[in-house]
């Protein structure tokens, strides 16, 4: 990009976040209310800090909402999973409370993070750090040899991380086998290598999916932005299985003391099923009669153009997710089809505002008491604030990404690129073009899942727009 680009790139960005009327900095009110809240909070009496926790997440992440430690029992297996204490700093109905529910979450612009707290919570004192002392929810699940849960426990706790690990430093430590026979952290590691695997196995047996696209990950230095193209690493899925645990047994738990909030979403219809079905066909990867959907997506390789584009084509399967908030009366509709269970939000209470409640609901049912009444107060209003916030989210990365695919291709205008096609409709489809990593439009008559030349017609970085035609 020439720096002119660069700097109507910034001008575009900018304009996003004014569209959108994505919220600025904290008030000062909120602030001084995050730094009164800083010093006066308590830790929990009970002391877990010997127990050693370590944390996994992106590279330079420093809103640290969850750590893990894994250890042998018997059989199977003893799982803690801290969750960061932000109801501890937050008082209900104050300041943070009210511009935490108009925010709804923490926005990743491409020039910077629009946090869901004030940063001296999300960033330190309510994060999970190595090396320090913090208040946490403590999960604690007793899973038998095949990762199926026995029994769950949570409850408030003082515990301490001993190590921050990024994917890539946890994929690398758990490929070199360290620390298989020593104590510490490494053995979370290798448990949790088993335990992964383990809990995808009875996802599959129970009928659940998930769609595994490259990511377009954005890259950020000095005001210049590139893309990247990235699969998932193996370890970032066995994490997430214990992600999906915890909020399958938050859900167990809401339902049984029938309070909660779940995150739901409707299986597909049978109409939308056949028509996948016959895309697959058409496609020449055909889905099997007798493979669950989850399973057939599961075994997808998204590096194969062709399955890429069923991988794409699979969209249409998830959808209709939402939020599912009740007191008293359980709802008729409680399942998350993708999961194939009741599931609910509750791991990532720094970024995600439902996720306190959550919290705070399964606490107090866990200890056998009414969940506060602030909370229950709060559970109908939250799908609301949830559903505008994830629809603003989205739009900012979209139009993110679109912006910055135009500015990478803005001086190549007429350049004939190699691509994949990976969904196509009457005389145009949407292509990946292999370098730079870029999604778009592109006329002329387009198989999907084949390999295409394509030339550039238009980039335009004002309106995110970019289109190519197909080269015969």
């Amino acid at each position: 990009m020439t720096t002119s680009a660069d700097d109507r790139l910034a001008t575009a960005i900018a304009a996003i976040r004014t569209d959108l009327d994505l919220p600025a900095a904290f008030s000062a009110s909120v602030e001084l209310e995050a730094q009164r809240a800083v010093a006066a909070n308590p830790l929990p009496y009970l002391d877990l800090t010997d127990v050693p926790f370590i944390t996994i997440d992106p590279e330079g992440s420093t809103d640290l909402d969850q750590a893990v430690q894994i250890e042998r029992l018997g059989e199977g297996y003893l799982v803690r999973y801290a969750i960061a204490d932000v109801p501890a700093f937050v008082e209900p109905l104050g300041e943070i409370d009210a511009e935490a529910r108009r925010r709804g979450q923490t926005f990743y612009a491409p020039d910077g993070r629009i946090p869901l707290h004030p940063t001296i919570i999300s960033e330190s004192a309510a994060s999970l750090l190595p090396n320090e002392v913090r208040g946490a929810f403590v999960w604690q699940f007793s899973l038998d040899a095949d990762g199926a849960v026995l029994s769950t426990e949570l409850s408030r706790a003082r515990i301490r991380s001993i190590r921050q690990l990024s994917y890539v430093e946890a994929q690398h430590e758990i490929d070199e086998g360290a620390g298989r026979d020593a104590g510490g952290p490494d053995i979370t590691l290798m448990l949790l290598a088993e335990i992964g695997p383990a809990r995808r196995a009875l996802e599959r047996v129970r009928g659940g999916a998930s769609l595994s696209r490259p990511e377009q990950i954005v890259f950020s230095r000095d005001g210049h932005y590139t893309l990247e193209r990235r699969s998932s690493l193996p370890v970032e899925e066995w994490n997430a299985q214990i992600s999906l645990l915890t909020g399958m047994e938050a859900a167990r738990i809401m339902i049984a003391g029938r309070v909660g909030i779940l995150r739901t979403m409707p299986a597909p219809d049978a109409d939308t099923v056949e028509r996948f079905r016959l895309r697959t066909e058409a496609l020449g990867h055909p889905w099997p009669e007798s493979m669950p959907y989850g399973e057939y997506l599961a075994s997808l390789d998204s590096n194969d153009p062709l399955q890429l584009a069923i991988t794409h084509a699979a969209g249409s399967l998830f959808r209709g997710a939402g939020y599912t908030a009740f007191d008293g009366e359980v709802p008729e509709q409680v399942i998350q089809a993708a999961v194939a269970a009741p599931y609910a939000h509750t791991t990532a209470p720094l970024r995600r505002l439902v996720d306190r409640f959550t919290l705070v609901v399964c606490e107090a049912l866990c200890a056998g008491e009414t969940p506060p009444r602030w909370a229950r107060d709060a559970l109908p209003t939250l799908p609301k604030i949830m559903a505008a916030s994830d629809s603003r989210a989205s739009q900012l990365d979209n139009r993110s990404i679109a912006a910055i695919e135009a500015a990478l291709l803005s001086d190549r205008i007429g350049d004939v690129f190699d691509a994949s096609v990976i969904s196509a409709k009457e005389s145009r489809g949407v292509i990946q073009v292999i370098d730079p990593a870029v999604d778009a439009q592109c006329t002329g008559r387009l198989t999907p899942g084949e390999r295409v030349r394509a030339r550039l017609v238009e980039a335009d970085i004002e309106t995110g727009r970019v289109l190519f035609e197909l080269v015969a």
